[in-house]
């Protein structure tokens, strides 16, 4: 998959290798050829580090009806949680699987009970949220239940929203069932595909349907048009400020706030005008307008998360700068540094600090964001609007550092200068080292680099470092794949 058009007319056609333009291509695939490296590998290194942001498919369907088990089996791991009980711990929504050499994003709506408004309540948020990040939707039926009351309302979600959507009717485990699954003809979708996520029976072709119903690379929602708003999402744990921020900068009272944790419910997204520039804000705080529904709050928190996220161009992750730095806040930078967006940290409630927890602050950030040091920061008070004038220039600087590219021709002069002055460690009396390298894509930069053998995870790190240190690449993840050359030939030394 390929990276979209520049809004800004940079990069302004597409090719199938990645960014880079044609004459770049040949001259790399040349060097590529006197280094050894197979010219199929090549361009499929290219490819792949040039994909792109990921199609997204959604999971959805009632409780216990093997959503979650259809999830393991589709990225091919028991990592998504089947336990459908209250109270259960889940860190993630969204993985990365692949069919058939395609990859896309797998959002994970599974796992969870009804609340105190009752199932249907429940599913429906579980689904909209989901649905919005998607491209692509499959709706999980107990083909062994039948269709239910509320199967049919997430049928009606499924058609206001217009996306694709896959029917897999589970828990088919042999022919003498699939006459079950026959009857979901009923529900509207088409063709109900019999599965068995357990046992992995028909999955292969219900995947098969997937990706005739993914497109190549989604659709972007942001920049589609020369001089449109830049989306912005607004993240962090419940309370944090994320409504107030909104309505300071947009200086009215857009959205309700209140002490009470989880007042917003519906996702706000909301044109403003900062710094001579309109954006558009995306606020995802809270969750639920009434406080006794508590239940579940995490986990509806990061579904709607991943959804904004997904959305949005650059996360401005919220930060309780009174309370110390949290395992869940520490969730949300990661959930934002995996979706590959442009990141900017905000300290809100800065006013409130003394000496004494300002140090203590300080502390926290070098040992627990050490990973996002990169990410530009501000200190900020959404109550008084203290130095609110310094977002914008953090946001421009983390888009500008997302959407940089390196030249191939001067990328590999910088490999050639640090792989001389830092080579790789001798590991088993051998010396790799990185022969040559191209950035494949932006949003965020993608870089595939070609070596003679294993490059240790250590080692990667100081290249993305040095990447950094040498041409910037603020507020930006940077993601680092590495081919290694195959050996040729029996004359090869072992």
């Amino acid at each position: 998959m390929n990276d979209h058009i520049q809004p800004d007319g940079s990069d302004s056609f597409e090719h199938d290798h990645g960014a880079l333009g044609d004459a770049e291509y040949a001259e790399f695939m040349e060097l590529a050829a006197v280094e050894g490296f197979d010219v199929e590998d090549v361009e499929g290194a290219i490819e792949e580090a040039g994909h792109g942001p990921l199609p997204v498919l959604a999971v959805v369907g009632r409780p216990n009806v093997g959503k979650s088990t259809l999830v393991n089996r589709i990225i091919g791991r028991r990592e998504a949680v089947v336990e459908d009980k209250p109270g259960v711990t889940r860190d993630r929504v969204t993985y990365e699987a692949e069919w058939s050499g395609r990859r896309f994003k797998l959002v994970d709506t599974g796992g969870w009970e009804q609340d105190v408004l009752g199932i249907d309540a429940s599913v429906a948020a579980q689904a909209e949220y989901a649905i919005e990040a998607a491209d692509a939707v499959v709706f999980v039926v107990d083909a062994k239940v039948g269709a239910t009351d509320t199967d049919e309302a997430v049928v009606r979600l499924l058609r206001k929203a217009g996306k694709p959507v896959v029917l897999a009717a589970n828990k088919v485990d042999g022919p003498s069932a699939e006459a079950d699954a026959a009857y979901l003809w009923s529900l509207g979708l088409g063709e109900p595909h019999p599965i068995s996520a357990l046992h992995g029976r028909g999955t292969g072709d219900m995947l098969d349907a997937v990706l005739e119903a993914l497109p190549e690379a989604p659709a972007q929602t942001f920049g589609a048009a020369v001089g449109g708003p830049r989306r912005i999402a607004l993240i962090g744990r419940p309370n944090v400020g994320k409504s107030s921020l909104l309505n300071k900068v947009a200086n009215e009272e857009r959205v309700v706030v209140n002490e009470i944790a989880g007042t917003t419910r519906d996702p706000v997204d909301e044109l403003i005008e900062l710094g001579g520039v309109t954006w558009k804000f995306v606020d995802t705080a809270g969750i639920r307008k009434r406080v006794h529904l508590q239940q579940g709050a995490d986990y509806y928190a990061s579904l709607r998360t991943a959804a904004a996220v997904e959305k949005a161009e650059v996360a401005v992750i919220l930060i309780d700068a009174s309370e110390s730095i949290s395992v869940q806040d520490q969730r949300i930078v990661t959930m934002a540094v995996d979706a590959g967006r442009a990141l900017v940290i905000a300290y809100n409630k800065w006013d409130t600090l003394d000496e004494e927890r300002r140090y203590y602050l300080e502390r926290e950030i070098e040992t627990e964001f050490a990973q996002v040091a990169w990410a530009p920061r501000v200190n900020v008070s959404a109550r008084t609007g203290r130095h609110m004038e310094k977002l914008v220039p953090a946001i421009e600087a983390a888009l500008a550092g997302w959407e940089t590219r390196v030249p191939t021709g001067r990328l590999n002069a910088f490999l050639g200068e640090l792989v001389a002055a830092h080579p790789h460690p001798v590991r088993g009396g051998k010396q790799p080292r990185i022969l040559f390298g191209t950035q494949a894509g932006t949003k965020p930069p993608r870089f595939v680099f070609f070596a003679s053998g294993f490059i240790e995870a250590g080692y990667r790190r100081f290249i993305e470092r040095r990447l950094r240190e040498e041409f910037g690449f603020e507020g930006t993840p940077i993601h680092i794949s590495v081919r290694v050359r195959e050996k040729r030939g029996g004359n090869k030394k072992k």
